[in-house]
Parts: structure tokens; sequence; C-alpha cells
């Protein structure tokens, strides 16, 4: 039985051998791989983050126009809306 295990164990070895550093390639790239996604969605994120913050000024604004009770405003408004309109 002992002539049947030894060469067995020759061959197992360097087989193990091999399928492990395939395996530690394989564990490397998805590393990489996945370092690549965090960073393309933290620099999404931050691009939404930056359109998100101009809207959000641009609401400011708009809020400040529609709940400002200045008479003035809607005066300047009719006058646009009286003039006569041009043509180029």
């Amino acid at each position: 039985m002992w002539n049947y295990m030894v060469p067995i164990l020759v061959f197992m070895i360097p087989i193990t051998a091999i399928l492990a550093g395939v395996a530690n390639r394989w564990i490397k790239l998805k590393e990489k791989q996945l370092e690549l996604a965090a960073r393309n969605s933290a620099e999404t994120a931050a691009q939404y983050a930056a359109k998100i913050a101009t809207l959000e000024e641009r609401v400011a604004v708009l809020n400040r126009i529609v709940t400002d009770r200045n008479e003035g405003l809607a005066v300047q408004i009719e006058a646009l809306r009286d003039e006569p309109k041009q043509l180029n």
C-alpha cells in the first residue's frame, strides 16, 4: 500500500502548490476589481453630492422668490408681461 501512496503524494504536492498560486492570483485580481469599483462609486457619489448641493441652492432661491411678500416683485413681473414682444 505504501508503494502507491508515495507516487500519489509526490504528484499531489506540486499540483496543490500550483492550485494555491492560481487561487492567490485570482484573489488578488478580485481585490483590485473591488478597489476600482469602490473608487468609481466614491467619485460618482461626490459628483451626485455636488449636483445636489447646486439644486439645493437653486431651490432655496426659488423658495425665497415664492415666499417673498415684496409687492415690488409682483409689479416687476406684471411689467414684464405688459412689455411688447420684440422679434429679432
